[in-house]
């Protein structure tokens, strides 16, 4: 190890690591292919954001009525935690396949 002292960062990573070790918490490497896999599905996630986000825009623009702009924006909210959570669990899926060589 080198004399540098260590950043706030290094020490808490440190700590963390030691933390999932005393709890058994195996350290996990992903393949080339799961980075590539979660890339994708962050990728389409934001891709599906941003079509929403424009519809949602164009949308709002359109309605006057204060109650039918909440319902709007209800839908849109809904909307992304459904996109986010889709997303969340695909990377789980990615994360837990293993490899097979």
């Amino acid at each position: 190890m080198s004399d540098e002292p260590k950043s706030a960062l290094e020490l808490v990573m440190e700590r963390l690591r030691k933390k999932d070790a005393d709890a058994g918490v195996a350290a996990q490497t992903l393949t080339d292919e799961q980075k590539a896999a979660i890339a994708e599905a962050r990728s389409v996630y934001e891709a599906k954001v941003a079509e929403r986000q424009i519809l949602h825009r164009g949308k709002v623009l359109a309605v006057v009525d204060p109650q039918e702009r909440a319902v709007l924006d209800e839908e849109y909210r809904r909307d992304l935690d459904r996109y986010a959570s889709d997303r969340d669990t695909k990377i789980r899926h990615i994360r837990d396949e293993h490899p097979s060589t």
